[in-house]
């Protein structure tokens, strides 16, 4: 069982002291989140059954996409695929884990990371990490203070792993052959949302690489910034729309809010399937 951070925080918890546990087991939404999600989707679940909030428009306003993959230009980026976000022992579960379900995402980047290795094509880990000194900070928004009180991908520090094999900051499991395989890299971490604080985007640069295959957690947050940095750095980017989730809360549904500015702003939104075959056609 991982260990929920030890060191005082100086923030005041008014709205019922969010704590690790209670995030684990029942989430920030609780009962009525579920109830509220599928509110704001507009929809009742037998409504839903026939017609999915997800599904893409029947007549679309938008252009389609016109990306297609360039050996040698090319690298998939997986945004946090760690515990916290990805597995029920995770944190985040109890918000996350409808919508991980529901887009089969565990599955889904483990089927990219074979795809991509396969092809021969560079993959970028852009982690989550909190050390003790970020719990210093004296202002945060909304996410930033649930993710400090519950002790999200919490590490005891930058240069101490002390704890960190099957934490909730730790690697799924089922990626660590992929990840640990002596060719991945491994970027400093992200501290908010986007990859502005990392060196993910050096990385890729001195590869030569300019499309982006991107895919991870959590959609409308680390994903969506980690996008809409990219676009404005002149990278090509296509999200991989089932390989990714959000939260679900009374104040909404984070999947739905991604997938549209995903629709608006990615060069390319490409099901599993899709992104796998535009990976394999690139050694035909």
């Amino acid at each position: 069982m991982r260990k929920t951070c030890d060191h005082h925080h100086h923030h005041d918890n008014h709205d019922g002291d969010i704590n690790r546990r209670s995030f684990l087991t029942t989430g920030v939404a609780g009962v009525a989140g579920a109830a509220a999600a599928t509110s704001i989707l507009g929809a009742s679940k037998s409504e839903a059954a026939g017609m999915s909030a997800y599904a893409d428009p029947a007549e679309p306003a938008l252009p389609p996409s016109s990306m297609v993959l360039e050996k040698g230009r090319t690298a998939l980026l997986v945004v946090d695929p760690q515990i916290d976000f990805l597995s029920p022992q995770g944190v985040t579960w109890g918000v996350v884990g409808e919508s991980v379900t529901e887009h089969n995402v565990v599955e889904n980047i483990g089927r990219l990371f074979r795809a991509a290795k396969a092809a021969n094509m560079p993959v970028v880990i852009s982690p989550h990490y909190y050390y003790p000194h970020d719990h210093g900070w004296e202002f945060e928004g909304a996410l930033e203070k649930v993710m400090h009180s519950i002790g999200m991908f919490d590490r005891p520090g930058p240069l101490d792993v002390d704890g960190l094999e099957g934490s909730g900051a730790d690697f799924m499991a089922e990626y660590k052959d992929y990840i640990f395989d002596g060719k991945t890299i491994i970027a400093s971490p992200h501290k908010v949302y986007g990859p502005e604080q990392n060196d993910a985007g050096l990385q890729l640069r001195k590869l030569k690489v300019d499309q982006i295959i991107l895919a991870g957690m959590s959609a409308n947050l680390c994903v969506e910034s980690h996008m809409r940095e990219f676009l404005e750095q002149g990278f090509e980017v296509a999200v991989v729309r089932d390989a990714t989730a959000g939260a679900k809360v009374p104040e909404g549904d984070g999947y739905l809010a991604a997938l549209i500015n995903f629709r608006m702003i990615a060069n390319a939104l490409w099901s599993t399937d899709e992104a796998v075959e535009h990976m394999r056609a690139l050694d035909a």
